[in-house]
């Protein structure tokens, strides 16, 4: 008898003890913080990495007071089927380019030039070459010339410094300081913009 009522006991203090951690869990789950209506987590800043801006494109002068002729003289070997640039050469399938900076444009004697391309006039100056050197039949629609042009800018300098060292020597363009100055804090600016990731509250639980 003594053993029976021991066990009722231990069954009835059992459940008392089971109601009594159901209701404190109960009580800690209705006291959980709920995110306001309308908001679906926490805004967490972020730095946005690289930005959308594309880099500028560096100033001819510039790329120019960096060039090198020998290097010009290497890319201009592809030209060499056409063009003679020696100094008293003959003209080819293309005329001589020979002294051709500073040179008015259309006008090499004995050579039979395009009138689209007579018409452009003025000279041939850094500009003028690296605009026909990027695209000649764009710089002239009606061009004689069928090459398709040079897009690497740093190949376009380095042939007009080799064309100017053939007989022209032109003086380079001043490089405006503030296209090489580097910034005060010696490091390159990069954009950035603040962004805001909302991030589901399922991953970011309340702790107490």
């Amino acid at each position: 008898m003594d053993d029976r009522s021991n066990t009722i006991a231990g069954w009835v203090l059992g459940a008392g003890i089971a109601a009594l951690g159901f209701t404190i869990l109960s009580g800690e789950l209705g006291h959980s913080e709920k995110p306001e209506a309308g908001k679906f987590g926490f805004a967490v800043e972020a730095e946005a990495e690289g930005g959308a801006a594309a880099a500028a494109e560096v100033p001819l002068p510039v790329l120019l007071a960096a060039a090198d002729p020998a290097k010009g003289e290497a890319v201009f070997k592809k030209c060499t089927a056409c063009h003679n640039v020696a100094d008293g050469g003959a003209n080819g399938i293309g005329p001589s380019l020979w002294g051709v900076a500073g040179r008015p444009i259309g006008t090499h004697g004995g050579f039979a030039y395009s009138d689209s391309l007579k018409a452009v006039g003025g000279a041939w100056s850094f500009e003028q070459l690296n605009h026909w050197l990027t695209a000649p039949k764009k710089f002239a629609a009606g061009t004689k010339m069928s090459f398709a042009g040079l897009g690497k800018a740093e190949d376009r300098a380095n042939v007009i410094a080799y064309l100017n060292s053939q007989g022209s020597n032109l003086p380079l363009p001043k490089v405006e300081a503030a296209a090489v100055a580097p910034p005060a804090d010696g490091k390159a600016a990069a954009p950035a913009t603040d962004l805001k990731v909302a991030v589901p509250t399922a991953l970011i639980a309340p702790t107490k």
